[in-house]
């Protein structure tokens, strides 16, 4: 377990944050159009619907692009740097921003096949997913 900021819940991203809990991973599905949807919206970006439902995936995808934070973007994170922070494509489509952990930030790169796991943080019931190279 490390000091990691605190996302923010709400009554949208709840089911999101119950699953990180489990150690799962979920998005968004459209009921109506089947489109895939990550970050939680409260209506489909595609069709407009609101008869979203979250599933499960995998967990597996691959780097769209990442940065390397070599100062601290806030205080807390100071030891952690420095810190990967990717864009994840996942395997399911859509695309999240998370850290990439166990990895040199000076052999990432983009195309590189990476698994999601998940990350406590202290003295909360946090749990964040972050990524590893698959």
């Amino acid at each position: 377990m490390s000091a990691r900021l605190i996302p923010p819940s709400t009554e949208l991203t709840q089911p999101y944050w119950d699953a990180t809990r489990r150690e799962q991973l979920v998005i968004q599905q459209c009921a109506d159009c089947a489109d895939r949807i990550f970050p939680p919206r409260a209506r489909c970006p595609k069709c407009g619907s609101a008869q979203l439902e979250w599933q499960p995936v995998s967990g597996r995808g691959v780097i769209y692009t990442y940065t390397v934070a070599r100062r601290a973007p806030h205080p807390v994170l100071a030891e952690q740097c420095p810190i990967t922070i990717a864009v994840v494509e996942l395997e399911e489509g859509p695309r999240m921003i998370s850290n990439l952990t166990g990895c040199d930030p000076n052999e990432v790169e983009v195309g590189m096949a990476v698994q999601v796991a998940f990350e406590a943080i202290d003295d909360s019931d946090v749990v964040l997913p972050v990524f590893k190279q698959a």
